[in-house]
């Protein structure tokens, strides 16, 4: 885990973030949450990449992320992992990210533009799943999506403030969930607002 850490944490600090941002540039250096339009944000970056270090990506793994947004959690799933299906439901944010993951050369990214609170039926079960918008509650359908000796990230709660929730699910298929943090992320809309 530690050397994933560290090529992990490497990879991170050379992605340039203004690459994955249309609009305030000039202030992809700060450790916050920006807004991209469309009432949505790219996340603070050191929280981008505790959730990905504490997904425990494998090179095998196959992996669901509900919310694409910008692209940019995305590019660091993709960097780790087997293929990376994502789901967004903002057409322009959904357009945009394809354009950008294109442009930096991925080719194990498949896109879907759909309510993410349903997830990616077609493709599951998922090894590893990044849930980057909030729910009022764990979606039932994320966690029928996950496959045994998978694990989930989820941020839960209200629109104030949320749990960031790590839930895994053993060879049996049974779930524990461990609070990683406080967070504050946009509403993940659909089913589970």
């Amino acid at each position: 885990m530690n050397s994933r850490r560290k090529e992990i944490t490497a990879y991170f600090e050379q992605l340039d973030r203004s690459f994955f941002m249309d609009t305030h540039k000039e202030f992809a250096g700060l450790d916050e949450a920006l807004p991209i339009g469309y009432e949505q944000t790219i996340s603070q970056p050191s929280l981008v990449l505790e959730m990905t270090i504490a997904l425990d990506l494998q090179p095998d793994s196959k992996v669901l992320e509900i919310g694409t947004g910008s692209g940019f959690q995305t590019a660091l799933l993709a960097e780790f992992s087997m293929a990376v299906y994502t789901v967004e439901r903002i057409e322009a944010l959904h357009v945009r990210a394809k354009e950008r993951l294109a442009e930096a050369g991925f080719a194990n990214i498949h896109f879907q533009l759909a309510d993410g609170s349903l997830g990616w039926r077609e493709n599951a079960p998922y090894d590893r799943i990044m849930v980057t918008a909030a729910a009022s509650e764990v979606p039932k359908e994320l966690i029928d999506q996950l496959g045994n000796g998978g694990k989930m990230i989820i941020p839960v709660g209200s629109p104030m403030v949320q749990e960031l929730q790590l839930i895994s699910k053993n060879s049996n298929g049974e779930l524990s969930s461990k609070v990683l943090n406080k967070v504050v992320f946009v509403r993940l809309k659909g089913k589970y607002e």
